[in-house]
């Protein structure tokens, strides 16, 4: 048996003032899709925003439904926009927020497979940016770094 370690590498930025303006701008366009959520069930706002190559920001917020399998996360909701309006544009950035100040929430297990397809798919990685309690942002290189061992075309052959 050989043990392995396996190590998730990040930064943690007391506040966006440490950021570059143009992740500073991400955070807003995602605290901004908050009013966008529906979430009459949980009351659990999510908002995310996307930065293209090009510096385009598109967003997306969480949809629920009483039938919860149907709800739809904001991620997967920006991704979707992202890769319809903009199929051309590889994905630079995402930032992830929630209305909960108090909490670190970062993207679901389904949300964070999706972004990965989405890194092999634009083969280069996308910076993660999440807005946690007391207005920290902790920054991922990757969504590699939330999701060791994703799951990907390669694995299907």
């Amino acid at each position: 048996m050989v043990e392995l370690k396996l190590q998730v590498e990040y930064c943690c930025y007391a506040s966006t003032t440490e950021l570059p303006l143009e992740y500073v701008a991400l955070l807003d366009c995602a605290k901004k899709a908050l009013a966008k959520s529906y979430s009459p069930y949980s009351g659990f706002k999510v908002g995310a925003a996307i930065l293209l190559e090009d510096g385009t920001l598109v967003q997306g917020a969480n949809q629920e439904n009483a039938s919860y399998p149907l709800c739809l996360c904001a991620e997967r909701n920006a991704l979707a926009v992202a890769n319809i309006q903009h199929p051309q544009q590889k994905i630079k950035a995402m930032a992830v927020v929630a209305e909960k100040d108090d909490i670190f929430v970062s993207p679901c297990g389904a949300c964070r497979q999706v972004i990965w397809e989405n890194e092999q798919r634009n083969q280069t990685p996308i910076l993660m940016l999440i807005q946690g309690p007391q207005g920290s942002v902790y920054s991922f290189t990757s969504i590699g770094d939330l999701l060791p061992f994703g799951f990907s075309g390669a694995d299907l052959l």
